[in-house]
């Protein structure tokens, strides 16, 4: 995979995706995982009935991208570009600007947990070893990221173009879109959507390297055994950055922005109709 990500015609340095090898295999038991991210509406259910505070109201500020990541006064999962924007019009939209802390205490909160890293990736690419959900060949229609919206990206100078021209005309609003808008033609063989673009996605996973070896940024090691693996890339990706494998990191401990939300898990404990989503175990995971 990383030789062929060094052929490519993607803008990032291999050192970048190294966090991504050696291959290994993992067995899993039996588990379940939401079909699609959790919603706006279903954020603000748990918070009405919880009157739960995330940690970006806490704190009084959340992360957006402008020309950079900026720390931005008042952006929370209400106001996912700050002060004077909402949500009105998107309670069909992942929820954004949400921590690991706010994913996981929604979790418990509906009687389930957050997916692990290996739990995520199997449901995104199912037994084969596919690069998106759907298949090997990638098709910008079939995922919310940065090509659905300008095209094909092929470097860093027309992305920024791009997110300017997005940023002046709208403001740094994310450009989610409703949960399951890309359903079937972007579901995994498993029939969950969005686990390519959209949002990023939380796990329950501890950053950690697949092999002592791998020559990865080394801002990354100052992460590991203390962030949070995020997987499925974004809305403001290339698709490199949305295939089943690729892998960021985050701070555990209140960091949030308008790009990462999450979905739900639970453990198969039993027989039951099982819906779209399920993953019937073992299933073997090869990376």
């Amino acid at each position: 995979m990383l030789d062929w990500l060094e052929r490519s015609d993607q803008p990032l340095p291999r050192r970048w995706f190294a966090d991504e090898a050696p291959r290994f295999a993992r067995t899993l038991p039996a588990y379940r995982i939401d079909r699609h991210p959790v919603t706006v509406a279903e954020f603000a259910e748990f918070v009405r009935s919880t009157g739960y505070v995330t940690d970006a109201e806490r704190r009084g500020f959340g992360m957006l991208y402008e020309r950079r990541w900026t720390e931005r006064e008042g952006v929370t999962w209400r106001a996912p570009a700050g002060p004077g924007t909402a949500v009105e019009g998107r309670h069909d939209h992942p929820v954004v600007n949400v921590s690991w802390n706010d994913a996981d205490a929604y979790a418990r909160w509906a009687g389930k947990r957050l997916p692990t890293e290996a739990e995520w990736e199997l449901a995104a690419r199912g037994h084969e070893f596919r690069i998106w959900p759907w298949g090997d060949d990638w098709n910008a229609r079939n995922a919310n990221t940065a090509e659905f919206h300008a095209g094909t990206l092929t470097t860093l100078t027309a992305w920024r173009e791009w997110w300017r021209g997005i940023r002046e005309r709208d403001g740094p609003m994310p450009l989610t879109t409703p949960v399951g808008a890309f359903s079937p033609a972007g579901d995994s063989v498993f029939g969950c959507a969005d686990m390519a673009g959209n949002v990023y996605e939380w796990t329950a996973t501890t950053s950690h390297l697949y092999g002592r070896t791998a020559d990865c940024d080394p801002a990354l090691r100052s992460a590991l055994g203390r962030y949070r693996v995020i997987r499925g890339g974004s809305w403001m990706n290339f698709r490199y950055q949305a295939r089943c494998t690729e892998r960021l990191h985050g701070d555990p401990t209140g960091w949030s922005s308008f790009a990462v939300g999450f979905r739900c898990a639970s453990d198969d404990t039993g027989p039951h109709d099982r819906p779209l989503g399920s993953i019937p175990g073992p299933g073997a995971l090869s990376w």
